[in-house]
This record gives C-alpha cells, sequence and structure tokens, in this order.
C-alpha cells in the first residue's frame, strides 16, 4: 500500500511546518500548498483515478474536521491547509490515526509549555474546572466565548433551573 510512502514527506513537512509555527506563529502556504499539489499528484500518479479519488476524499475530510474548529476560533487557517494537504497524502483512513497522533503531541506540546511558563497548575485547574462544572452545574458556554479565547470572562455560566426563573 502507499500510505507508507506517505508517512515520510508527512512527517518531514510537519517538522519544517512546527518549527515555523512555533517561530512565527504561522504555517507558511510556500510549504502547504506544494505539499498539497504532491499528494494529490503522487496519488494520481501511484493509483491512478484511485488513488485520487481518494486524496480528494482525504482533503474533504479534514476540511470537515478541521474547517469546524477553524470556525470556532481554535486554530488558524494556516493549520487547517496543513491537515488538507495531509489528508491529500495519507487519505481519509488513515486521516483519524493523524489526528490522533496530532492531539497527542500537541497536548504533550501544551504540557511543556505550560511547564516552562510556570502556569502548569492553573492549566490543569482549568481543565478540571471546565470539565467538571460543565457536567455538573448544566453550564453553558457564553456566546463571547471561542476556542481561542477559554479563559475569557464569563467562560462558562450556570443554566438557571427551571425553578428560579
Amino acid at each position: 500500500m502507499w500510505h507508507e510512502f506517505a508517512w515520510w514527506p508527512t512527517v518531514t513537512v510537519l517538522g519544517v511546518a512546527t518549527f515555523t509555527d512555533l517561530r512565527t506563529r504561522r504555517i507558511p502556504n510556500w510549504l502547504v500548498l506544494p505539499f498539497l499539489a504532491g499528494g494529490f499528484a503522487v496519488s494520481g500518479w501511484l493509483n491512478g483515478w484511485h488513488g485520487l479519488a481518494q486524496s480528494l476524499e482525504g482533503a474533504a475530510l479534514a476540511l470537515a474536521i478541521y474547517g469546524v474548529l477553524f470556525f470556532l476560533g481554535g486554530m488558524g487557517a494556516g493549520d487547517v491547509k496543513l491537515c488538507i494537504a495531509i489528508g491529500a497524502w495519507i487519505g481519509p483512513s488513515q486521516l483519524f490515526l493523524a489526528l490522533v497522533i496530532t492531539g497527542m503531541v500537541g497536548g504533550v506540546m501544551a504540557l511543556v509549555w505550560a511547564a516552562f511558563g510556570g502556569f502548569l497548575k492553573e492549566l490543569f485547574t482549568g481543565a478540571s474546572n471546565l470539565v467538571f462544572s460543565w457536567k455538573g452545574s448544566g453550564g453553558v458556554l457564553d456566546p463571547e466565548t471561542s476556542l481561542s479565547n477559554p479563559s475569557g470572562a464569563g467562560c462558562l455560566t450556570r443554566r438557571p433551573s427551571p425553578l428560579e426563573r
């Protein structure tokens, strides 16, 4: 199967994208767009129309998943374009594995960032408050809250019970 071949360029581009994103807070188009085009070209070249269809399905699935997160304010457009390019290289069947790996690596990077920044305790306190307050209080998110600013004032508000209205 050609997916084993596709992981090497993907890991290489991810390394460069991570480096540039951490330094400049941007994932450059000069990296993502040729990678996207290469994913379609290699898939079509190695597997014909079926390979091209797999690339299109992977890119569409990535757009559907990461597009929602982009519109919720959880990530930038460069992240979405990079994920679409990854979907074009590895197809829809392995995209979920890539998303799980990305989430795990991102979680480790967030923990390291919080530890070096000196706010690891606040990170865990905020996460536990969000999870347990949401479950126990019938909380609803404030309309002003987005994933890019989850710690904003009024992030989680308690929904009044029918008796309190």
